[in-house]
């Protein structure tokens, strides 16, 4: 028998994935009065390490799907990646939230792409590509520079490579493997931005304003809250996300990257369903964390108040910024929060510092 209706604090959330993600959302769970079981093929994970209960399994074990689902009240994901092929099987026994369709949209580049251009929400040019000849027919309509992506997997950078107007699209295509891929044309912009919108059970919805993502070396390095731009354009920016959600009747967080451009135009890049990296800033500067609210959605609670205590920027650590732990924790109004990975390699996301700049 499937289990439905609100899933009362003293219940277990399951949660697919060991990341920092799912760290963060266990401890939100734990001062809600949930448990968490996580599900992950890594041993000692992020997650793990604050669970309840931990499950080291593939995500495509079937033996162990079947008894995670009949351990776990309701199944959520801290990582968009997971086969959706398992949240199926999981849905045939217990809640999974957000959806399988949440996952086969956002694990697709074209069909994100596609799914936000069929709503009449604004992208960058597009192109399908699944070949060296189709890659050279996509530049010619497109034009350069463009950036070829492919359109499974890759994150911060990886999976992809700049196309410019002398590139050759056989070198390019060898460059990704030769793996099904999207064409995007160059985007003009002032910001990127992302909205993160939390929808609960009853439909109903709320928005965390936008915020600023600056990068370096393609991870995002700064987050500044909120984002400098006009009252319209945040509107702008939260219908989208709210649209999105509503679209894939997404019962938890999505979070939606975009561009703002020079123009004053607002055009979405990538979707997440699930926390992220731009929410972190809440955990200390909300009346209601990304993943308190995350945990309230899944469990089919009222959503909590997204109003903030004032501006607020949030710093990832990343690779060795983490071994300067000692010098944050000197500054009173920083705030420190670290992942428990045992091995800061470069590029690895290993923790993050929030600080309120000012009051609100």
């Amino acid at each position: 028998m499937k289990k439905t209706g609100m899933i009362a604090p003293g219940a277990t959330i399951g949660m697919l994935g060991g990341g920092q993600l799912g760290r963060m959302a266990a401890l939100a769970a734990a001062n809600l009065g949930y448990k968490v079981h996580v599900l992950t093929p890594e041993i000692d994970s992020p997650a793990g390490q604050v669970c309840a209960v931990t499950t080291i399994a593939d995500y495509t074990d079937p033996a162990a799907l079947d008894a995670f689902a009949a351990a776990v009240d309701v199944v959520t994901y801290e990582f968009e990646n997971v086969p959706v092929e398992a949240a199926e099987r999981l849905a045939e026994t217990v809640p999974v939230r957000p959806g399988a369709e949440a996952l086969r949209v956002a694990q697709d580049r074209l069909r994100e792409k596609e799914f936000a251009a069929n709503l009449g929400i604004g992208t960058a040019p597009f192109r399908a590509v699944g070949a060296a000849d189709e890659l050279a027919a996509a530049i010619a309509a497109i034009g350069a520079p463009a950036v070829l992506k492919t359109r499974r997997m890759g994150y911060d950078g990886k999976g992809q490579v700049k196309i410019a107007a002398d590139t050759d699209p056989a070198q390019a295509w060898a460059a990704i493997g030769g793996k099904p891929a999207i064409l995007e044309g160059f985007v003009t912009f002032d910001m990127e931005v992302s909205v993160i919108v939390a929808r609960g059970t009853d439909g109903k919805s709320l928005c965390y304003p936008p915020v600023e993502n600056r990068h370096v070396n393609h991870i995002l390095d700064t987050t500044i809250a909120p984002a400098a731009i006009s009252p319209a354009l945040a509107a702008e920016a939260e219908e989208i996300a709210r649209k999105m959600a509503e679209a894939l009747d997404l019962v938890g967080l999505l979070a939606v990257e975009l561009f703002v451009t020079r123009d004053g135009r607002v055009l979405m890049n990538e979707i997440a369903p699930r926390p992220h990296n731009s929410g972190h800033w809440t955990m200390d500067a909300c009346v209601t964390s990304q993943f308190e609210q995350m945990i309230r959605a899944v469990c089919g609670l009222p959503l909590g108040s997204v109003a903030r205590h004032g501006d607020a920027e949030m710093k990832n650590l990343i690779g060795d910024q983490a071994h300067d732990w000692a010098a944050i924790l000197a500054d009173p109004a920083a705030k420190l929060h670290l992942y428990g990975k045992a091995e800061a390699r470069p590029g690895r996301k290993m923790g993050h510092v929030n600080r309120i700049i000012r009051k609100g």
